[in-house]
């Protein structure tokens, strides 16, 4: 099941961007493995998922939010958050919510499949694959940090993922630290 593995190591990496003590969304949380990894590192985490049995296996490391955020509506709205992390989803015409929930000064870390990836497995429809800098394009109004595009092995897969931050005039001389210290 979706969110029982390790946590994603990209997302490992750039949790160190995250203020201390912050309010993270995790978008299609799964059973939480990255709700899990950033309430460890002491923050409150808020999941949504439309699963209910992932959801179940989330535990106590934070709230959960069940909702099928592709056929209703967004259950964040006017809300935002130091963080959002999004993994192993896509649906693009949530990305506008997915892009305003992230507050001033706050990060986003997102990592899915990327076109390629129907020559090694699933996902294979193009509906569920970005394309060649798509992310980069979606997130034009925020500051990249971190941009990778390519393959990767074990599992075979093509991968996009992108650290994006959403800067505000106290932090556009912030300089970002590409290592976690």
């Amino acid at each position: 099941m979706h969110g029982t593995e390790n946590p994603s190591a990209w997302v490992q990496r750039w949790t160190h961007l995250i203020h201390p003590g912050s309010r993270v969304l995790d978008v299609a949380c799964g059973a939480g493995r990255h709700m899990r990894w950033l309430a460890e590192q002491g923050h409150h985490v808020t999941g949504v998922d439309r699963n209910p049995e992932a959801l179940a296996l989330v535990g106590d490391c934070g709230d959960t939010v069940l909702a099928d955020i592709e056929n209703g509506p967004w259950p964040f709205a006017g809300q935002t958050f130091d963080a959002v992390i999004v993994t192993h989803y896509l649906w693009r015409p949530l990305w506008p919510d997915i892009i305003r929930s992230v507050a001033e000064g706050g990060v986003l870390i997102y990592e899915t499949f990327a076109a390629g990836n129907e020559s090694v497995g699933k996902p294979s429809r193009p509906d569920f694959l970005l394309q060649t800098g798509e992310l980069l394009h979606v997130t034009a109004g925020l500051r990249t940090v971190a941009y990778e595009d390519g393959f990767e092995t074990p599992p075979d897969r093509f991968v996009q993922r992108i650290v994006s931050v959403r800067q505000t005039a106290e932090v556009l001389p912030k300089r970002f630290d590409l290592r976690p210290v």
